[in-house]
């Protein structure tokens, strides 16, 4: 059985007396800067001067410095910038700055398992993954607890890396919770599929298939919209709350009967080897190759497809939608 860690193994000790970069102010950045520095850790953020998350941090009250400032004599240097940026700051201002022996931590495994990102032999690589967005992580810990996190060390140079990404996870909250160890390829590889074949290309996806077929039988789009998208959320709330048993036990038996019986109609046999190849996508590196070209020629392709998904008429009609919630709100 999977083991859980929590607060009882870690020790914040570790971190003491230590100087902590955290690079990049973004949505895990500024979660885990505020809640490190809250846990009583020396943190300074790395950032671009003059920028909008310069002038945010500054305003929250954290120690703000240029990236190879905040980076040089770092005894923990936490790469919390996009994906898609790191590669270019990590060998123009991290790298060069790198002291011998620190700990580069990451919050995905995206830009080292795929090469963008090539630590030295002489430090320690690690990642504390927490499994929720920045903005929930700092409220929960705010509320006295934590979310749940993954865990990794890819490399442990100093024999050390165990116990320094352990203290990581507590001084975000996350082992009030639990965490999980894992590898970085783990990680990375099954987020990426999560993201595509379920969270987010699946469930969209799903979403405008039944919305237009409805619409095209003849419903009204309104009625489809909340059929199809607005309920949604009720019954993800249910899930999240206590699994696919308790989401049955709290919809009608109608529901219930009606969604066992017919849903291998959606998720049939083509279905599951399609997700197939699409996991075989991200172990092979293709995706990760076409994400990053993409990046490089300015998100071109990601920037038509949104043009087009903003376009849809579930979009349209959306909006004039959730317009009447906000009326009512007022």
């Amino acid at each position: 059985m999977t083991r859980i860690y929590h607060d009882r193994d870690a020790d914040l000790k570790v971190l003491k007396g230590k100087k902590i970069a955290v690079l990049g102010y973004g949505s895990q950045g500024r979660a885990q800067a505020l809640c490190l520095r809250d846990s009583g850790m020396d943190v300074v953020v790395g950032l671009r001067k003059g920028g909008k998350s310069w002038d945010a941090a500054k305003k929250d009250g954290v120690k703000v410095a240029e990236i190879p400032d905040a980076v040089k004599g770092a005894d923990v240097v936490m790469m919390l910038l996009p994906d898609e940026a790191q590669e270019d700051v990590y060998k123009k201002q991290v790298l060069p700055n790198l002291k011998e022996g620190c700990a580069l931590d990451f919050a995905h495994g995206f830009t080292v398992v795929y090469g963008q990102v090539k630590p030295p032999k002489n430090v320690d690589v690690i990642m504390v993954a927490p499994k929720s967005p920045g903005k929930r992580e700092r409220e929960v810990y705010l509320e006295g607890f934590g979310v749940p996190a993954l865990f990794a060390v890819e490399q442990d140079h100093t024999g050390r890396a165990r116990e320094t990404v352990l203290a990581i996870a507590k001084g975000i909250g996350s082992t009030r919770a639990g965490v999980i160890e894992t590898t970085f390829h783990e990680e990375v590889t099954s987020d990426l599929f999560g993201e595509q074949a379920v969270l987010c290309g699946g469930v969209t996806a799903l979403i405008l298939a039944g919305f237009e077929t409805l619409v095209k039988r003849g419903y009204q789009p309104e009625l489809a919209y909340f059929e199809c998208l607005h309920e949604l959320k009720l019954i993800v709330d249910l899930i999240q709350a206590g699994g696919l048993g308790h989401m049955w036990k709290n919809v009608s038996n109608t529901a219930e009967f009606g969604g066992l019986t017919q849903r291998d109609y959606i998720v049939t046999d083509e279905t599951k080897k399609a997700m197939e190849k699409m996991l075989d996508k991200i172990l092979s590196g293709e995706f990760s190759k076409e994400w990053i070209a993409d990046w490089k020629q300015g998100l071109k392709k990601m920037r038509e497809l949104e043009k087009v998904e903003s376009e849809r008429q579930i979009e349209v009609v959306g909006n004039e939608i959730r317009s009447l919630f906000e009326m009512k709100k007022a």
